[in-house]
């Protein structure tokens, strides 16, 4: 009589599941709670929003460039403050349907809400004591245009922006930007210059910052600097595009003054002894490192880096950002004779209104003290 052969197991996923009393409570209890059920209007927008992030995430934008995540954020959350408009108006549409849904969002009911952020939101910042403009309508029909789209797209909703009566806001006025002026950067240059009682890590690295602000370079691309974007041997350092890849084509190189070499060599060599440095850890890549062995440097750090300092110096903070830097490097650069061509090569600009922007401030005296060269005309 042959053995009887031992049972074998599946090996099979679907074999493993064990199958389970549905008259279990506890088990019931589970499967009710597996699955969210979209019981309320604001639950089936929120859930919108998720489907708007996932389509975003998956498709390229009008470039054929992936979505950055700052700005799927950004059309997210402009979709987020609709609905939270939505969900507090009780708006009636043009067919008399009370809004709860993103679909039933029709031109006038998009007019209304965008009137109601231009009332309520779009103020200057100076109003609040931040300068510039905060909430701008027109990056809000901007940013809210992505969720339309999609509703077109996927749901057949029509699309409000499309209708001739679906009011458009302009961009605010931006009045000139303000140049530091050259006492100014003196003085802060030297607050933290290298001397017998300033050598320590922090004021090595915030003079190597600002010498490298005086460079032309946005809060944003100083902070995405890596060392190894450093070619000190050769006086320059390369820009990454924000909103590209650290391998992208488009980088640019930013020609160095010497101060601003000699100023990273030395933050370099202190760079070498903070913990965050060494070789293998999250940080050791990026330029700037915080202080008291904290990690990379972020804008919030910056900025009240740059903020501490002016006061410190003794000026008034709330007349100095980060960005100042860049518009008195442009006026800078004008003004000692370099064509307007080259300053939007280095600055990386496809635009001249952008350095008829960024030279606003002294653009009169730049053309005055050009003619009284020219000396007499006439004799």
């Amino acid at each position: 009589m042959a053995s009887q052969q031992p049972a074998r197991k599946s090996a099979l996923r679907s074999a493993r599941r064990s199958v389970v009393d549905v008259t279990d409570t506890q088990t019931q209890t589970h499967a009710q709670s597996a699955v969210h059920t979209l019981r309320s209007p604001e639950d089936i927008r929120t859930a919108l929003l998720s489907e708007l992030d996932l389509h975003l995430s998956t498709t390229n934008n009008k470039r054929g460039r992936p979505f950055q995540r700052k700005t799927i954020n950004a059309y997210v959350n402009a979709g987020k403050a609709l609905s939270a408009w939505i969900g507090a108006s009780q708006h009636v549409n043009a067919a008399g349907v009370v809004v709860e849904s993103f679909t039933d969002v029709d031109v006038s009911t998009a007019n209304t809400f965008f009137r109601w952020w231009y009332e309520t939101k779009d103020v200057p910042k100076s109003q609040d004591g931040q300068g510039g403009y905060t909430g701008g309508v027109s990056t809000q029909q901007r940013n809210l245009r992505a969720l339309f789209l999609y509703l077109a797209d996927e749901y057949d909703h029509p699309n409000p922006y499309l209708d001739p009566k679906f009011n458009r806001y302009a961009a605010p006025q931006l009045g000139k930007p303000k140049t530091l002026s050259e006492e100014f950067v003196r003085d802060i240059l030297s607050l933290t210059a290298w001397g017998p009682e300033r050598r320590d890590f922090e004021n090595t690295r915030d003079h190597a910052l600002f010498r490298v602000l005086t460079e032309g370079l946005r809060a944003e691309e100083i902070l995405n600097l890596q060392v190894e974007d450093l070619d000190l041997p050769n006086s320059t350092l390369v820009v990454v595009p924000l909103k590209g890849q650290r391998n992208s084509t488009d980088a640019r190189p930013i020609p160095l003054q010497p101060s601003t070499v000699k100023a990273l060599t030395r933050y370099l060599r202190l760079r070498a002894t903070h913990r965050r440095a060494d070789s293998g850890h999250r940080d050791s890549a990026w330029l700037w490192l915080g202080t008291r062995g904290g990690g990379r440097l972020a804008y919030k750090g910056l900025y009240h880096l740059v903020k501490r300092r002016t006061g410190q110096a003794g000026y008034d903070p709330d007349e100095v950002s980060p960005h100042s830097f860049c518009h008195t490097w442009c006026h800078d650069l004008l003004d000692a004779g370099v064509s307007g061509e080259n300053v939007m090569a280095i600055r990386g600009w496809s635009s001249a209104s952008m350095l008829r922007r960024y030279g606003a401030d002294q653009a009169s005296q730049r053309a005055i003290n050009a003619v009284h060269q020219l000396g007499d005309r006439y004799q």
